[in-house]
């Protein structure tokens, strides 16, 4: 792998909170395995299952992160990062499949000096002000 390039897996800190509408029966069924001791509750269960559908189609993800130049993980981008991007006069191309970060240093006009496109899937975080600079710029 790739020096900047981090696998992710698991629940701490590095989670992003989703909402899923389910029917009741399916919730009811859910409801059973946790109460059967299967799963220690329903986000288990869901995490589980995502888990499983996402090994089940890892060649599909993984032909599609190549087709599409994605790096995989987590991306930091520093302040010093672009700042020697701009120093060679490059514009970068942020695209990423899991969690890319911005640093909290990085200011409105270093952000749109550098960055030329923002395509991610997953979770981008960065300050405000940065995510509103680049906004005509994500994808």
């Amino acid at each position: 792998m790739a020096d900047n390039v981090h696998p992710i897996r698991g629940k701490g800190p590095d989670t992003e909170k989703i909402t899923v509408n389910l029917g009741y029966v399916d919730l009811g069924q859910v409801d059973l395995m946790v109460r059967e001791g299967f799963y220690s509750n329903r986000a288990d269960f869901i995490r589980t299952a995502i888990r499983n559908q996402l090994d089940r189609h890892a060649d599909v993800v993984r032909q599609s992160t190549v087709r599409n130049s994605l790096d995989l993980g987590l991306r930091t981008y520093s302040r010093a990062d672009l700042e020697a991007a701009q120093r060679a006069g490059q514009m970068l191309q942020i695209n990423v499949l899991g969690l890319a970060t911005i640093a909290a240093d990085v200011t409105p006009e270093l952000a749109r000096a550098t960055i030329a496109q923002v395509s991610v899937l997953g979770a981008l975080h960065a300050t405000p002000a940065v995510k509103a600079a680049l906004a005509d710029r994500m994808r």
